[in-house]
């Protein structure tokens, strides 16, 4: 996958010079030409996944913060940790923008390439469901999108209308349910697919999985759709293992590295994110397991062993979360002055220069785990599916049993933290004495719920869906940060701004999305589904 070659990039308008030779056209024709006849659209899938999933700075520095999933006092995370811009926080906040449209724009040429050949159906009814993921992320963030006429610039549509994020999730639901149901496991075979490898069964499992987390996103503002697909979604049949977990493994060696990684590895980075205090003490206050297969202390002292790439000290007694909203700037918002402030980590004085390392007893992610340059980027889990499902059965709808569902969540959330690295196997033993302990109580299920699908996507770096669900449940309760400069009013950003761009390129349709939106084009206004 190092190279991609899109066929249309390479064709060049052609001169015909007239000659005396009957074969012209096959001596002159290049053999090594690239076009729609002989372009394997396969190819465009897996491009597709890789480039979707490889979210890197635009959730680490925003979403993951804003969700209170990670903290950071490096001034470089302020975007996220502080609502403040820093670094190059505005280039890289239109990432979630220009991937994601980057990504569903080689699932737009692979359908077209293969429209009419029903030789390619379940490729095309895959194609519809990996577009629609990749268009529910863009519009959870900002709201109103080109959806109907996005990926239209070959037609001539260069400034595409923005449908409505109501428009947008009904027309999302209904093609999902299309699709899932005209995939057919005795038809052809996708053979360039990173999530399944081309296994029709789990693409049908993960569209009814989309439907449903689609669905779910309606609760507060279209319960009757809500619950009508969600109840669709269940008998169509969602995710049943952690196999079906939809992810994407990098691959350093072959110019895929994984973006998170590349990212967390920067030496400032690596010694200043950590976890954040909202999510490592709600874990302890359950005593949860996967603490020590998430989390760990720099195993020596001081700044030098702060910035050693190695595995470092899962104790669980020493894990503690970090506050967000700090720095070490000295002042009254320096970590020193944190409530619960564990100390600085001391200078090792065997090693020459080394200063003291004022965040190095936090607790970061785990280096085996989460560090590895070739590892996955999950997107979807049989544990969410599974969530969804309970809190569905919880608002009295059709969707089996809340309990059962909770519980095969706890355990799926667990197990699948080994699929970054066996380094995070949570023990059998403690899973399974975990469950039994915490079972799903009805007067406070929405909550416990929803801080589990808190806890797995944070700790399967999912965060763009920790942001999202936050904002759709309201769990966890989060303290907004108040630091000096905020570009909110002092609140968490509820949304992404659009682009810079879009107000140039595209000014109509850009003023008439804007002019929906309550305060405007800001980081505090609510898409449609938040209410």
């Amino acid at each position: 996958m190092k190279k991609r070659l899109i066929y249309s990039c390479l064709i060049a308008g052609a001169t015909f010079i007239a000659g005396c030779t009957k074969n012209f056209d096959a001596i002159n024709t290049n053999p090594n030409k690239v076009n729609a006849d002989i372009f394997p659209p396969n190819f465009l899938l897996a491009q597709s996944q890789i480039k979707f999933s490889n979210s890197g700075y635009d959730q680490l520095l925003f979403q993951s913060m804003w969700s209170q999933s990670l903290a950071c006092t490096y001034d470089y995370y302020g975007n996220g940790d502080k609502y403040i811009y820093a670094g190059s926080g505005r280039g890289y906040l239109e990432r979630t923008w220009n991937t994601s449209y980057g990504a569903s724009t080689l699932v737009d040429e692979m359908k077209n390439l293969i429209k009419g050949k029903a030789g390619f159906s379940n490729l095309d009814n895959v194609g519809t469901i990996m577009r629609i993921m990749i268009l529910q992320r863009i519009t959870d963030a900002y709201g109103d999108i080109p959806f109907s006429q996005e990926g239209q610039a070959k037609t001539g549509v260069t400034t595409p209308v923005f449908d409505s994020q109501q428009a947008i999730y009904t027309s999302m639901l209904s093609q999902l349910e299309t699709a899932t149901a005209a995939l057919d496991a005795s038809k052809d075979v996708p053979s360039s697919d990173l999530f399944y490898n081309g296994n029709i069964a789990q693409w049908k499992k993960l569209g009814y999985s989309l439907m449903l987390k689609a669905a779910m996103r309606l609760t507060k503002v279209d319960p009757a759709t809500a619950q009508k697909y969600a109840e669709k979604a269940f008998a169509g049949g969602t995710m049943s293992s952690i196999d079906d977990n939809a992810k994407v493994k990098a691959d350093e060696a072959n110019g895929n590295s994984n973006s998170d990684v590349n990212a967390l590895l920067v030496t400032d980075d690596f010694r200043e994110v950590r976890w954040s205090n909202t999510l490592i003490s709600y874990m302890k206050s359950n005593t949860d397991p996967r603490v020590s297969a998430v989390a760990e202390i720099a195993s020596g002292t001081g700044k030098a062993a702060n910035e050693v790439r190695a595995a470092g000290d899962n104790t669980y007694a020493l894990q503690v979360g970090m506050p967000n909203g700090y720095d070490l700037k000295g002042g009254t918002t320096d970590i020193s002055k944190a409530p619960g402030y564990p100390g600085t980590s001391p200078a090792n004085a065997a090693v020459a220069g080394d200063v003291a390392a004022p965040v190095g007893k936090y607790s970061r992610p785990r280096f085996a785990v989460y560090d590895d340059r070739s590892r996955i980027n999950m997107l979807y889990t049989y544990g969410e599916s599974e969530l969804l499902l309970a809190e569905a059965a919880t608002r009295g709808w059709n969707t089996g049993s809340a309990a059962t569902h909770y519980a095969n969540a706890l355990t799926a959330d667990m197990q699948s933290i080994a699929q970054f690295n066996a380094a995070g196997t949570v023990p059998t033993t403690s899973i399974t004495a975990y469950v039994a302990t915490h079972p799903l109580v009805a007067a406070t299920a929405l909550q416990q719920i929803n801080m589990e699908y808190f806890v797995v996507t944070s700790t399967t770096f999912n965060f763009n869906e920790t942001w999202a669900n936050w904002r759709r449940s309201g769990f966890p309760v989060l303290t907004p940060v108040k630091y000096i400069g905020q570009f909110t009013d002092g609140s968490i950003p509820r949304r992404n701004p659009y682009p810079l761009g879009v107000p140039s390129t595209n000014p109509v349709n850009y003023a008439a999305a804007v002019a929906k939106l309550t305060g405007g084009d800001i980081f505090t206004a609510r898409v449609y589904w938040d209410k």
